[in-house]
């Protein structure tokens, strides 16, 4: 099968073609004939023209493929090999929002035929895989796993923004349904990763791996931010602590903030979700994405209380707030605990001014309903560096001073700019 594919005599195809599916199936294309599936018109005609709306992969990284881009569902009937890697959300309720997992494999099982095989990458609780897609795909499809295709399970391990981790220097994680669905999955990824293959025992175990990756930095950056809300109550400044206890060769050193995105803030509820199933109560998991979900209203609280103390008024104040995105130097604002924040201020009559250099500002007006701006404009009586942005890292004391409306309160929640500004009311988280 793989010679086949090398001679280019049958298609590979991804479907989801975000973060995590458009590097992945430009990677593959390198080598063989590739289709990419989306169900966004909209973004596989940019794509069509080397351009990631996303801004996650450079107009470069589209030279020298092999690919078709289409959001026409009978193009997957050339394809031998269906690589999933749609998100997997949350709803409101914090509940695992797994339709358009069940989307994309529902568009796979009415193309699947005799000697396919199926890889999923979407991030999953355990057993989602075999329990949730493998019916469908039988049911739909007429074929039996086994007999007529093969099943598999390889979680993604992308880290947006990282130019240095990238897909094919990080280790594989792959699975298979029998040994000989592992062995060829083995050997396909195998062909684009460099950093090497380690092949589960099975799909759960796959599929347990990647979902305890993020759930365990989310318990532990849950551990830094009420370590931080002690600390504060203290006088006691947490980045220095932390600072102090990192001299120790094993202190595992974890920062406090406010944990957004699409995977660290999602993922312990896809694990949650199945305990409970279970009948089991994560005691651990549950109180960490609680501390973790609160923090965007505790720092509202301490802004509204420090102009407070200093005796300005809530509804004449200004706020400036240095970040849009999840993390830095990204442009995704999914999930993105600021704008919690932002709410929480504004149902004070507070006016708030959120800057970012990479977000979109059609996109932030669409998800949160704010504004967005490039640059500040007028003075503040608040500023928050959310983000740590490259733009935001180097800024001198001055650029503050020029922004501040008399005494400026200054809330550094990366520490960047501690003991570097002296002449300001500073806090970090």
């Amino acid at each position: 099968m793989i010679q086949n594919l090398q001679e280019k005599k049958t298609k590979l195809a991804v479907i989801g073609l975000g973060y995590v599916g458009l590097p992945l199936a430009l990677e593959f294309a390198k080598k063989y004939s590739v289709i990419g599936f989306d169900i966004n018109q909209n973004r596989v005609e940019s794509l069509q023209q080397h351009t990631d709306p996303s801004e996650d992969v450079d107009e470069k990284s589209f030279e020298n493929t092999d690919i078709l881009f289409t959001s026409q569902h009978k193009d997957l009937q050339d394809a031998t090999v269906y690589i999933v890697a749609v998100p997997t959300p949350i709803d409101a309720y914090n509940i695992p929002d797994l339709q358009p997992l069940i989307s994309a494999t529902k568009s796979v099982a009415k193309v699947l035929k005799k000697g396919d095989y199926v890889v999923y990458e979407s991030t999953v609780y355990p057993g989602a895989t075999e329990e949730d897609c493998l019916p469908l795909l039988e049911k739909i499809s007429g074929l039996t796993l086994g007999e007529d295709f093969k099943l598999g399970y390889s979680p993604e391990r992308i880290n947006p923004g990282d130019k240095i981790n990238t897909l094919t220097n990080i280790l594989k994680i792959v699975s298979g349904s029998d040994s000989e669905a592992l062995a060829y999955i083995a050997e396909l990824y195998g062909s684009i990763i460099t950093a090497g293959i380690y092949k589960a025992s099975s799909i759960k175990v796959a599929e347990a791996a990647k979902i305890i990756e993020n759930t365990q930095r989310d318990v532990n950056i849950a551990l830094m931010n009420e370590l931080s809300i002690l600390f504060s109550k203290m006088n006691i400044n947490t980045f220095e602590v932390l600072e102090a206890a990192s001299t120790k060769w094993n202190f595992y050193n974890v920062t406090p903030g406010l944990v957004g995105g699409h995977c660290i803030g999602v993922d312990p509820y896809y694990l949650t979700y199945k305990a409970n199933q279970l009948k089991h109560h994560p005691k651990i998991i549950t109180s960490g994405r609680a501390i973790n979900d609160e923090m965007p209203i505790y720092l509202a609280k301490k802004i509204i209380k420090e102009i407070n103390r200093s005796g300005k008024i809530l509804k004449e104040s200004r706020v400036l707030i240095l970040g849009a995105t999840f993390k830095e130097n990204v442009s995704d604002i999914r999930n993105s605990k600021i704008f919690d924040t932002v709410q929480e201020l504004k149902s004070y009559s507070i006016d708030v001014t959120v800057v970012d250099p990479y977000a979109s500002s059609e996109q932030v007006k669409e998800y949160y309903s704010h504004d967005l701006h490039r640059e500040p404009y007028g003075t503040y009586d608040v500023i928050v560096l959310a983000v740590k942005h490259k733009e935001f890292c180097d800024l001198p004391e001055s650029y503050f001073v020029n922004l501040s409306n008399k005494e400026l309160i200054f809330f550094d929640l990366k520490g960047i700019y501690r003991d570097m500004l002296n002449a300001h009311i500073y806090f970090s988280l």
